[in-house]
């Protein structure tokens, strides 16, 4: 989210940004909303000079009436009468004028960090380091391949022939871009994820956490998921239920049409989840004028995530933390949902892009000062679980057009899947500085300082499970069609050395 008073400062700054990110039509907008942002200050100060008028006008209303000046009184008060009228109408489009600001601004993505390339897609993204300079770094100390597999057979292949992955029984469940995992590679996920956490919790320092997989509308806006990328996302929608004494319905004057109206302590709830559909039982009008017969259908929603990273943010939402508490680390092992509206067509073959995934998420809030090592620290600890598992893999920054909504810079690791010939991303660690946090309200305050700050966030994958599990089966493939176990995965595999038919 923008600082709108930023934006007044320096409009160009944003442009250029949009533009960098080639995204003519976001920088359109700047002029746009600072075009409205004009208009409703200048509502803004009509409505004050009314308030100040009104209250002047009442004064002297008291006064005309002290002296027996009726007819100034009277005209006075046609002058106030007026005035209100002027005022609530200014009330109601100055509101809408907010929301319109917001709601721009709400999806203009952020500004990328200087450092980060320029370019229009992916091939415009910078290998930091590939496998060799991976090797060295290891020192031999982490188990990195001599030699890369260069060719074998996929995933999908692979575990079809062992008969434990089945695409075709997920189709029927429950359609496409779905798995069945059984027995061996069941085992060998849940593995892969217990592992990342052990690592995560135990070596990196974070936190584990089991956070709610079901979330609202405000989380889901914190992170920026919505409003902008609602057609990817799932939504669990359910009924509510409402008592007696929690609702009237009234006639209207206009043939047809009825007034409901909610009562009680969960007023606001129920005015937010009315669907402006009712139930019909025999409608009538009652003896107190009320219509009876006629129940109002409240519903309301939950949206599954799409990554960890939306619980585990909006950990800190509407929170202010002290500087001494920060950073504050968190992972969690999830599933995750995603409907993939701009992908038809892409990767429909095996478990590469699916509807329901398990990753293992890691976000960081930190102060400003210390966000841009925070992610060099992510980085390397989502890289460190690469290396112990022994895959090969890339380190890339993403140039300018291929970077996600809400990041300022975003590092992939793409590992090696030798059943496409090819270098696939498994991990990507972006540092948000605090345009989440301006959503979600996150604050910090320094010790000894009365002013508050936003707090930076930063979110990674440490690693995709489901990616790696593919990762792991083809360059830990055999020439009978097994696969054999990574050493560091047998701990969390009770004695299997290999899965085999």
């Amino acid at each position: 989210m923008h600082d709108i008073r930023a934006l007044r400062e320096n409009p160009a700054a944003l442009k250029d940004a949009m533009l960098r990110r080639n995204k003519p039509e976001e920088a359109s907008k700047v002029e746009a909303v600072l075009a409205l942002d004009i208009d409703y200050r200048a509502r803004l100060t009509e409505k004050e000079t009314l308030l100040a008028r009104r209250n002047a006008a009442s004064k002297e209303i008291g006064q005309a009436m002290a002296q027996k000046d009726a007819a100034k009184a009277e005209a006075l008060k046609a002058e106030v009468a007026a005035g209100k009228e002027r005022l609530a109408a200014l009330e109601g489009e100055t509101a809408g004028m907010e929301a319109q600001i917001r709601d721009i601004l709400s999806g203009i993505p952020n500004v990328p960090n200087a450092d980060v390339p320029e370019g229009a897609d992916e091939h415009g993204n910078v290998v930091v380091a590939g496998p060799k300079q991976h090797a060295e770094i290891a020192g031999g100390a982490l188990p990195i391949p001599a030699k890369r597999i260069e060719t074998g057979s996929d995933h999908v292949a692979l575990g079809e022939a062992l008969g434990m992955m089945d695409f075709e029984t997920a189709a029927k469940l429950s359609g496409a871009r779905f798995v069945v995992l059984q027995k061996g590679l069941a085992r060998l996920e849940r593995a892969l994820g217990q592992f990342m956490l052990d690592t995560h919790t135990m070596e990196h320092g974070y936190t584990e956490v089991n956070p709610p997989i079901l979330v609202k509308d405000d989380a889901m806006f914190g992170t920026a998921q919505l409003p902008k990328f609602r057609e990817d996302q799932f939504a669990s929608i359910y009924q509510i239920s409402i008592a007696d004494d929690e609702f009237e319905v009234h006639p209207m004057e206009v043939p047809g049409q009825i007034d409901v109206r909610f009562l009680g302590p969960r007023k606001a709830e129920l005015e937010r989840a009315f669907t402006g559909r009712v139930d019909l039982n025999n409608p009538k009008i009652g003896e107190d004028g009320k219509i009876v017969g006629i129940r109002p259908v409240l519903q309301s929603n939950y949206w599954l995530i799409p990554t960890a990273e939306v619980p585990l943010t909006n950990l800190v939402r509407e929170k202010i933390l002290s500087e001494e508490e920060l950073p504050l680390r968190f992972t969690a092992l999830t599933p995750c949902f995603r409907a993939e509206a701009g992908s038809a067509g892409r990767d429909t073959r095996g478990m590469l892009r699916q509807h329901q995934f398990n990753k293992v998420e890691l976000v960081s809030i930190t102060t400003p000062e210390t966000s841009a090592n925070e992610h060099e620290r992510m980085i390397t600890c989502a890289e460190t679980v690469l290396k112990k598992l022994g895959l090969h893999f890339r380190t890339m920054t993403l140039c300018t057009g291929d970077m996600g909504f809400a990041s300022q810079k975003t590092y992939d690791i793409e590992v090696w899947l030798p059943g496409q010939n090819t270098y696939r991303e498994i991990s990507s660690c972006s540092v948000c500085g605090d345009f989440q946090a301006r959503r979600m309200d996150a604050r910090f305050r320094a010790a000894g300082e009365k002013q508050t700050r936003f707090v930076h966030t930063l979110n990674g994958s440490g690693v995709a499970v489901g990616r790696c599990l593919i990762a792991v089966m083809e360059n830990y493939q055999n020439p009978d069609g097994s696969i054999t176990v990574p050493d560091v995965l047998l701990p969390y595999m009770g004695g299997i050395k290999r899965i085999e038919r």
